[in-house]
């Protein structure tokens, strides 16, 4: 099976810490991005040079220690902007400019208050100033997803002849559905005719909660980037999720012929450094690296995990870096599930007639409890030793 490399670009630096609440400093900033370069992300996205002199320092630190990912910046459309960008990423052994401009009516008409002609002029003459430090240029038409096709076809065509080497298309807003979004990548390559010149990159937001849906499907289309964060934080509702599109990608090869380079054993350990240096906890049922992605409680499940864990798992805990699937016992939980926590304990039922005991014991604790700990499991066996001295109950 022939499969195409995905570039992941992660963002968590830049758009990530956008996220309210999230300020991250220079020594928090060069952490996340030396366990980004273990994790073999592609590209990571710094920060926002211009935004402060802290800024600036923090992504000069993070371009001076990185060696295996290339470094890139964001910038505005400014030359200002550029320059500062450049000198923040000249460190690195592999950098990049990444430059922003919005490309929707909407944004051009109130945001910038430019018409589409200016716009297309002043962003042909920015990857034009770009060129002049870097030959790695990424343009990001923003809000491409609301913008006019036919006028971001142009839009597109102009910024690769300038020498932009990746385009960008990002659904700002989190708008678009998977089948717009994936048709807006098919129509641009097919039209454009340098289209072949770049590659094409999905940026999605998740205030519809597609932002995962949305990158997977611009990878069927042609997309060969995707911009995404740890844990999916980001402005609003978040980015695209790094960690679920790479296991995505990953688990379901066959579908998507798609692979990335990153190494998904550390992922977990990736999402909990996030998550404990922004303060921003994953919900237990986050998909991969939540407490819960591997755990099962329902009677029916723990029976099929116990005789096969393919019954209920499509990938393993081991994949991902996090600790083996565990069986948490509840009201819906079944014998075989009791029966195999218990034996984790010690205890072992000399007869069912013992395990049946044991086990209505169990359920009228767990209908009391939302969580039970091992003391409420030994509980349930409590003076049952002197019922039966053949029940062997340890």
């Amino acid at each position: 099976m022939n499969t195409e490399k995905i570039i992941i670009f992660d963002t968590t630096l830049r758009d990530g810490e956008q996220s309210p609440g999230i300020n991250l400093d220079a020594g928090e900033k060069v952490e996340i991005a030396l366990m980004l370069e273990g994790l073999k992300v592609d590209v990571i996205e710094a920060g926002f040079a211009v935004s402060s002199p802290g800024e600036f320092d923090a992504i000069k630190a993070v371009a001076d220690v990185v060696k295996d990912s290339t470094i890139c910046s964001l910038s505005r459309a400014v030359e200002r902007d550029i320059d500062l960008t450049a000198e923040a990423v000249s460190g690195a052994a592999s950098s990049r400019i990444h430059i922003v401009l919005a490309t929707s009516p909407i944004h051009m008409k109130y945001k910038l208050q430019m018409t589409p002609e200016n716009v297309l002029e002043h962003a042909v003459r920015a990857v034009a100033h770009a060129r002049r430090y870097s030959e790695d240029i990424e343009f990001s038409c923003e809000d491409a997803s609301r913008s006019e096709p036919e006028f971001l076809a142009r839009f597109v065509e102009q910024v690769i002849k300038a020498g932009a080497t990746t385009v960008s298309l990002p659904d700002t807003v989190g708008y678009a559905t998977p089948y717009e979004y994936g048709k807006l990548f098919t129509y641009l390559r097919d039209v454009v005719p340098n289209a072949d010149k770049a590659v094409f990159s999905a940026h999605c937001h998740n205030d519809l909660g597609m932002a995962v849906s949305n990158s997977l499907e611009a990878t069927r289309q042609g997309a060969r980037q995707i911009e995404c964060t740890i844990n999916g934080i980001g402005e609003r509702a978040g980015n695209a999720s790094l960690e679920e599109i790479v296991m995505a990608l990953h688990t379901r090869e066959d579908f998507f012929r798609c692979q990335t380079s990153v190494e998904t054993r550390r992922l977990t350990a990736a999402s909990r450094l996030v998550s404990e240096i922004t303060g921003f906890v994953v919900q237990p049922n986050k998909a991969i690296v939540g407490r819960n992605a591997f755990s099962h409680q329902s009677g029916i499940h723990q029976d099929g995990m116990l005789k096969n864990p393919l019954t209920y798992q499509i990938m393993t805990a081991a994949e991902v870096g996090a600790d083996e699937y565990r069986l948490v016992l509840g009201k819906n939980s079944g014998r075989n599930g009791f029966r195999m926590c218990m034996r984790s304990l010690g205890v072992e039922f000399g007869s069912d007639a013992d395990l049946d005991r044991a086990f209505s014991r169990f359920k009228d604790i767990a209908d009391q409890k939302a969580s039970l700990c091992d003391e409420d499991l030994l509980a349930t066996v409590v003076g049952m030793e002197a019922l039966s001295r053949e029940s062997h109950i340890a």
